[in-house]
């Protein structure tokens, strides 16, 4: 289960999403809203990091199984993947990683640090909703942006902040600053912000 902190994403890597959170029908789809693309734009990364952490991890107990001295290692955390998508077979991991057992271990840990910043940046964008009403007022946009640095104008349209928003999480995923990112969490936090039952619910659902 995911609560988090860095620490609990760290040792709990999950994968599913489906779906995205509702939008209230006073709201129309089409509306530009910063929560809704924010939150959108995180779960499709959690998908494309849950799909190449499955390859890497299945693959992995492929190639420490064909090391007879070897046995398959511990999973560093337990990992429930649903069928979503077909685990790769014995031909799959030789051409994806003709490198062997090395090559996958490379990958595994890339994929797993990967998924650990896309589902810490999530819990970051439920946080910062702090009255659970799946969207941000001023204030909330006010402290998400201040806490990750960004100048905050309130004349700006929500597609604007959407996009300075997602261009933040795009920069920090691509240099895995989950160390920047925890420093912005622990901004909310000192301004009273948690983590909250619907949070953790909306988390466990896509640690599933």
């Amino acid at each position: 289960m995911l609560k988090r902190t860095a620490s609990g994403v760290l040792f709990l890597l999950a994968a599913t999403v489906s779906g995205v959170t509702p939008v209230d029908a006073a709201w129309p789809v089409t509306r530009p809203d910063v929560y809704q693309d924010f939150t959108r734009h995180i779960q499709r990364q959690i998908e494309t990091d849950k799909a190449a952490f499955a390859q890497a991890s299945t693959c992995t107990t492929w190639f420490y199984q064909q090391e007879k001295h070897k046995p398959a290692p511990a999973v560093v955390q337990p990992i429930r993947l649903d069928p979503v998508l077909e685990s790769p077979s014995r031909e799959d991991c030789l051409r994806i990683y003709p490198g062997g057992l090395e090559s996958v271990r490379e990958d595994f840990h890339r994929t797993q640090t990967a998924l650990s910043v896309s589902l810490t940046f999530y819990e970051f964008a439920l946080v910062g909703d702090r009255d659970d009403d799946n969207r941000y007022s001023r204030e909330e946009l006010r402290d998400l942006f201040l806490s990750l640095t960004l100048a905050y104008d309130p004349r700006q349209t929500p597609g604007t902040q959407a996009e300075a928003l997602t261009a933040r999480f795009d920069s920090w995923y691509r240099s895995k600053n989950l160390e920047h990112l925890m420093a912005s969490m622990a901004q909310l936090y000192e301004k009273g912000y948690r983590v909250s039952s619907a949070d953790r619910a909306e988390l466990e659902r896509v640690s599933k």
